[in-house]
Parts: C-alpha cells; sequence; structure tokens
C-alpha cells in the first residue's frame, strides 16, 4: 500500500500523525527500535536486538494518516473506539488475551486505555519474554527458554495487528516475531519444520510451519490448520498439550493469501485466489516424506471457515473439513459494516485496496455461492448462537447447499469465538469436539447428518436440519 500518496503523506504534521511505535511508543525513554540507543529491556545496543531494517523496505516509521482516512467508517468511529476501549479494554472485538500467560494479559489490559496502546503494550510484553527467553538459554534453561521464545513470537504478533500498513515497526515486529520463533523450534518438544511453498509466478512463497507429532513413525496424517483475519501461523499449533498432536496428528499452519507476513510480502488476498493456493499447498502437502497423501485434512477458524470451504471446493481428496466460528455471509455486511470498523480496514490491507469505494464492490465478490456445491467431503460447523460476525442463518444456508454428510453443533448464547456463554462453559469443548471430529475422519469412519444444539446447562440435543429450521426460536408450551 506504499505509494507516492503516502510519501507525501510522510510530511505531513506531526499532530496529525498516528505514532504506534516509532515516536511515541518509547519505552522507558528509549524507542523501542532506534538504530543507536541501547535498549534498557533487554539490556544490550539495540542493533544488537534487532538490525535496522533497510531503507528501501520502509516506507514510514508509522502508520500514515491516509491509511485510517481509506475507511470512513474507521474514521468516523475512531473516538468512539477508543471511547470503548477505555470502558470494555483491549478485548473490545475479540478475545485476544485468552490463553497468553496471566502476567502478560494482566499488564496489557491494565495498560490499553485506546487504540494507540496496543502495538506499544503488546510489543512491552514481547520484549520482556524475549529477554527472559536469553537469560534462561544462557542458564542452558532449556524449558523456559523454549516457553519464552514461544510467548514472545505470539506477543510480537499481536503488536503487529493494529499496523494496517507496511511500515518499519511492522517490518521489525515481524522480524522478531520470525526470530524468536526460530528459537522456539530449536528448543520445542516435538518436531518443527518452517516451511516456504512457492505461490505466484514472481517468486514469492507463503509462510508456515509444519508441526509433526512426538514419536513420528512413518506417514502420519495431517491436518491445514487455516486460521482467521487477525491470527498468525504462531497460533496453528499450541505449546503444549495441542489436540491434534496429542491424536498423533501434524499441523500445517501456514500464512495464505493476505494474512500475517503474506501481506508485507505483497502477496494480497482476492476474491478466489484461496482456491489457488489450495491446489498448490495440497499438492506440496501430499509430497512431504512425512505426510500420509491419502489422510488430510482441513481446519478453518472465523474468517479461515470461509477460506477453507473454497480450498475444500477444489479437491476431492480432503477426508474432511472442520469450520469454528461463522463467515459465510455473502459480501461479509455484518463483519465490515456492524462490527468494530478495525475488520474492514485490515480486510483492505490484506486485499491491497486503499480505495474504500472499490474495496466495497470487491467485497460483493466474497461468496461461497457456487463453492459450497462442489464440496466433496465430510463438513462440520461449530458456531455460536450470537455470532457477531455472521448471523445464524447464513451458516444454515452454507450446509443446505452441501450435498455430502455435514454437522452443526451450535452453542446456545454463544459468540464468534464459540465463547463467552453458559453452554461453552458446560457442554462438550468444542476443541476437543473437533479434533476427535478430524480424527474420525482422517481414520476413514462413516458419519451421519445431524444438527446439535447445546443448551446453557450444557445438555446437547440432536435433530435433523429440517426440524431445527422449522421450529421457532422460543419454545412455548402447548396449547
Amino acid at each position: 500500500m506504499a505509494g507516492s500518496k503516502k510519501e507525501q503523506n510522510q510530511t505531513s504534521s506531526l499532530v496529525e500523525r498516528r505514532e504506534f511505535l516509532g515516536t511515541a511508543a518509547t519505552l522507558a525513554g528509549t524507542s523501542l527500535f532506534g538504530a543507536a540507543a541501547a535498549s534498557p529491556l533487554l539490556g544490550q545496543s539495540a542493533t544488537e536486538v534487532l538490525p535496522p531494517v533497510p531503507a528501501e523496505t520502509s516506507p514510514t516509521s508509522e502508520m500514515t494518516p491516509s491509511v485510517t482516512h481509506e475507511s470512513k467508517r474507521f474514521q468516523a468511529q475512531r473516538w468512539l473506539l477508543d471511547a470503548v476501549i477505555k470502558t470494555v479494554g483491549v478485548e473490545w472485538d475479540q478475545g485476544r488475551l485468552r490463553g497468553l500467560p496471566q502476567d502478560d494479559a494482566a499488564g496489557i489490559r491494565a495498560r490499553v486505555h485506546k487504540f494507540d496502546d496496543i502495538t506499544r503494550e503488546f510489543a512491552r510484553s514481547a520484549v520482556r519474554r524475549e529477554k527472559a527467553a536469553r537469560k534462561y538459554e544462557q542458564e542452558r534453561r532449556k524449558v523456559a527458554a523454549r516457553e519464552n521464545y514461544f510467548w514472545a513470537a505470539l506477543l510480537y504478533a499481536h503488536a503487529q495487528w493494529p499496523i494496517f500498513e507496511v511500515t518499519r515497526e511492522n517490518l521489525a515486529l515481524n522480524q522478531r516475531r520470525n526470530a524468536c520463533y526460530a528459537k522456539y523450534i530449536e528448543f520445542a518438544d516435538h518436531k518443527i519444520r518452517r516451511v516456504e511453498i512457492p505461490f505466484g509466478a514472481s517468486g514469492k512463497s507463503l509462510p508456515g510451519y509444519l508441526h509433526l507429532p512426538p514419536n513420528q513413525s512413518g506417514r502420519v496424517p495431517c491436518v491445514w490448520s487455516i486460521s482467521g483475519l487477525d491470527s498468525t501461523k504462531e497460533t496453528g499449533s499450541a505449546l503444549y498439550g495441542d489436540k491434534l498432536r496429542e491424536r498423533g496428528i501434524a499441523t500445517l499452519a501456514l500464512e495464505g493469501p493476505g494474512q500475517g507476513e503474506c501481506a508485507l510480502r505483497g502477496i494480497h488476498v482476492s476474491a478466489t485466489n484461496w482456491m489457488d493456493a489450495g491446489r498448490l499447498v495440497l499438492d506440496w502437502l501430499r509430497s512431504q516424506k512425512e505426510i500420509d497423501p491419502n489422510r488430510i485434512a482441513l481446519r478453518g477458524v472465523s474468517r479461515g471457515s470461509f477460506w477453507s470451504a473454497q480450498v475444500a471446493s477444489v479437491d476431492s481428496h480432503i477426508a474432511g473439513t472442520a469450520a469454528h466460528g461463522l463467515s459465510f455471509e455473502p459480501g461479509s455486511h455484518t463483519s465490515f459494516g456492524m462490527s468494530s470498523p478495525t475488520f474492514k480496514l485490515r480486510y483492505m490491507y490484506y486485499a491491497g485496496l486503499d480505495n474504500e469505494a472499490e474495496f466495497d464492490k470487491f467485497a460483493q465478490t466474497l461468496s461461497l455461492k457456487g463453492v459450497a456445491e462442489k464440496i466433496t467431503c465430510p463438513y462440520l460447523v461449530i458456531c455460536g448462537e450470537d455470532d457477531q460476525q455472521c448471523p445464524l442463518v447464513y451458516g444454515y444456508e452454507f450446509l443446505e447447499s452441501i450435498s455430502v454428510p455435514k454437522q452443526m453443533l451450535v452453542y446456545e448464547g454463544a459468540d464468534h469465538g464459540v465463547s463467552d456463554a453458559a453452554s461453552t462453559t458446560n457442554g462438550p469443548d468444542s476443541a476437543t469436539y473437533t479434533a476427535d471430529w478430524l480424527q474420525d475422519r482422517l481414520e476413514g469412519k462413516p458419519m451421519e447428518t445431524k444438527h446439535m444444539w447445546v443448551d446453557s446447562s450444557g445438555v446437547v440435543h440432536e435433530s435433523t436440519f429440517e426440524q431445527t429450521r422449522s421450529a421457532l426460536s422460543i419454545p412455548f408450551l402447548p396449547m
């Protein structure tokens, strides 16, 4: 998204600029990425912590005003967004602190009071974790080093999230993310391979990690984990107790078109290029000596539920596809027009579009019509009744277009993340259900079509899709 317009904006008033890290986000009086000053957090020079980013890849030092002005909704509601964050906290739109260590989560929650605080505070925690990891490594404390490098990588990735542009800080955070994860791989308790899968004719590639289960023997089944709009390749497999690894299943955690590092590489998402990526990635995956080419399945989370459906439609040999969280609404009006304005601006960044009217036309092409009908593998959709990103009705419409065996597990009162409801607390664990379901499909077990509703007490009610669609949403006593 860099260009002459951005270069002109670099000279705009500092009063107008929204400064994320370069000048406003300083740590103990020193810029986190200053090239000459010492880093009081890591106890060494900043050049030792992070080599300077080459000038030709650094169009600006903070997200320029032109980016925030690309979306009228983001610009108009910015004051409201800051007010909501001040009142509700950093998880106003999604559970971005879930799964992080408690001390990191508590510190970030206490220090983030507005949108501009997010990058600084996640980076602050990431630097603290990286410093601890280096100390543990020097002391030859392998497990402690492993854990802290892992958390540092995830925190650096979180710090990138609010930067919807290729900037020095975004590139620098990405470099630290990759470096810390590389150190995690060095000390991990299972084999992990960093992979680069060629994509396009320009020599670009899709980055990811192939996680193999412990004590791997021969070729093993694999799940390609397709994450959402705000997730990264580092979140595709858990530090400990990963539910797929524990079942002897490998995981490919990849950033596809538009996601994470791909946006920095200029690999933008289009309406259909996840299908192109799907063909290439599945061909690559089946060629790997560790992977059983006949036992590959898909897992899509959030926006990944849309992309995984596209991938499933172009391959007839997939063992099964499991979606977690809905993203099936044609045009994504709810996500782009009614949810937090950050969703739309971020997708514009992923699509490489800086004109909102052009993006609105592009959004209308985001549809699974004609795609669902081509899916031939068993399908599972797990979702919340009150999904704030996609109305439940579109989940039903999507599954009605699929002719193969399908299942739907709906949690009463749950949100897009299938959380924050009594049904998710008292009912079956959705991650465990997904892992067991995928294992059954990879083992070739038959599956029957059914609809499941988890009520607030945790009881699962089974029915047919026809019965569900014809029933009233509120049960009444018989007359």
